[in-house]
């Protein structure tokens, strides 16, 4: 019976997930009516919902790839014959996209899938506490539809697949997420973190209320001290739970046991081997082909102006780290933060060679197209969560690292920006009551090891929150924020404003006439 209930879930998840595109509603209306869907098991159809946050968001091809290659912090090079795919990451990287960009339509299906699967779920009278989790990760799906794309499509629960999705935008689809959290956080539990959580919505409100200037005019946001004063309330009864606190070690809270190796992590993503999502793209996407036993696909890098941003001493940057069940590393070779320099095998500490039996040195400079004899090694490579070794042994089927979505620190540095706009400062736990004392307490913790600030910018807390959050699908949001995403830099010009959002994917805009695409596309 059980597997019956998952099957059915899974099979009807498949459906929900699809049910914005052009084939699947045509497929639906000629085949199976909502009412034609058997009765569900809400258990086992909102741990559907929760899967299907996998692929979008714990993957780096969804909502990494469009928050994070759009930005500084990450650069898609093609290396000769490798990398190309049809442009579509150097138009991510160079502000180039359009409607028809395969990353920019799977990401807004994929996001627009959960959204439907969370509200179906709720005709099937689930618990209070089930509806809850459902109603939120249903504004979660939605928040970041609003953030990347400003326009939401739902439908509501057991509407007709043939009637038009209807669409919320900007300011609307922001009191919309507002109005769901409140409603819905005393009926949230308060543990574990791998679920809809009271502090998870918290978050999540802070999010709301820190970009709710962004929503309303991105090109010229303001910041309004009353909802700077929401943030800080928000962080406040987040420290002051006393649930949370630094790990003795930052990549602690990205490592394959973090779900109980810390107490920073405040919402996360629960993976084991078998029954995981593809958090595992952290390590492959930019490992080196010759970096066994992980057998990466030498993608991805960093920008030489995003590493600069850390001091030597900052231990985000890169440390020696021990996996548990991974290789002994001899040498001590930093193997999680960003790599660069020569690079050694970890169980020898034999100095690596590329394909062609070159030195494999990682570089500083990294253009967008590479095409040199020395293509494979350019770029110095981001890695935040450590390598899963044990389960890379057993085949790969996913990781056990938890894929990390809200934690401590983001709402420290939250706390610390709105202060800065306008907010009115307060003190909760040992952080202290300035933005500067918030930001130093981070940066000075021995898991960090930054030296302290002797002032703070709003352009200093953007570099700080880079430094904290890099890989975390925060960046592109955070430059917007500050006035700084659509700036030229190396290999990207200034771009236009229309680049500020994503296109509603055509395939979407040619079958819903209740959609207005995007000014400028």
């Amino acid at each position: 019976m059980k597997y019956a209930k998952i099957a059915y879930a899974t099979a009807l998840l498949t459906l929900l997930q699809g049910a914005t595109s052009c084939d699947v509603d045509e497929t639906l209306q000629g085949q199976l009516a909502l009412d034609q869907i058997p009765r569900g098991d809400p258990a086992a159809l909102l741990q559907g919902v929760y899967n299907a946050q996998r692929d979008p968001i714990q993957g780096h091809v969804s909502v990494f790839a469009l928050q994070e290659v759009s930005t500084d912090a990450r650069i898609m090079p093609t290396r000769g014959p490798d990398w190309d795919d049809n442009g579509k990451w150097r138009a991510l990287f160079n502000h180039t996209w359009d409607g028809n960009n395969e990353r920019v339509r799977d990401t807004f299906n994929q996001l627009e899938g959960i959204i439907f699967a969370s509200t179906d779920l709720l005709r099937f009278s689930p618990s209070t506490q089930q509806q809850a989790e459902s109603r939120f990760l249903r504004a979660w799906a939605t928040f970041l539809l609003l953030d990347l794309y400003d326009q939401v499509l739902y439908r509501e629960p057991g509407e007709a697949l043939n009637n038009l999705a209807k669409v919320r935008k900007g300011s609307e689809a922001l009191n919309y997420i507002v109005s769901e959290l409140n409603a819905i956080q005393a009926d949230l539990p308060d543990a574990p973190v791998s679920r809809a959580t009271k502090d998870a919505a918290r978050v999540l409100l802070m999010k709301c209320y820190l970009n709710k200037g962004v929503y309303a005019n991105r090109a010229a946001p303001t910041f309004a001290a009353a909802d700077m004063n929401q943030v800080i309330r928000l962080a406040d009864e987040i420290i002051n739970s006393n649930k949370y606190a630094f790990t003795p070690n930052f990549f602690d809270n990205f490592a394959p046991n973090n779900g109980a190796i810390g107490r920073e992590n405040i919402f996360t993503q629960e993976n084991t081997f078998g029954n995981a999502g593809p958090t595992r793209d952290s390590w492959k996407f930019v490992s080196h082909y010759n970096m066994r036993p992980v057998d990466g696909y030498n993608g991805p890098a960093t920008t030489a102006a995003f590493y600069d941003l850390f001091e030597a001493a900052d231990k985000r940057r890169g440390v020696a780290y021990d996996i548990a069940g991974g290789p002994a590393n001899p040498g001590r070779r930093i193997n999680v933060g960003f790599l660069i320099g020569q690079q050694y095998n970890l169980i020898t500490d034999a100095p690596l060679t590329t394909r062609g039996g070159a030195p494999l040195v990682f570089t500083k400079d990294i253009n967008l197209s590479e095409t040199g004899s020395d293509l494979e090694a350019k770029g110095i490579r981001p890695l935040k969560y450590p390598v899963d070794y044990v389960s890379e042994a057993k085949g790969g089927n996913g990781c056990e690292n938890d894929h990390v979505t809200f934690r401590l620190a983001d709402v420290l540095l939250m706390k610390a920006e709105a202060i800065l706009r306008g907010g009115t400062p307060t003190s909760a736990g040992t952080y202290g009551g300035t933005a500067l004392t918030i930001v130093n307490s981070l940066r000075t913790h021995p898991s960090r090891g930054a030296s302290a600030l002797t002032s703070l910018s709003l352009d200093v807390l953007l570099d700080e929150r880079g430094r904290e959050l890099y890989g975390e699908s925060w960046r592109r949001q955070d430059m917007i924020r500050f006035g700084k995403f659509l700036q030229a830099r190396k290999d990207k010009p200034q771009s236009d404003s229309k680049y500020l959002l994503y296109p509603v994917p055509k395939n979407q805009v040619d079958i819903n006439r209740n959609i207005v695409q995007n000014p400028g596309y």
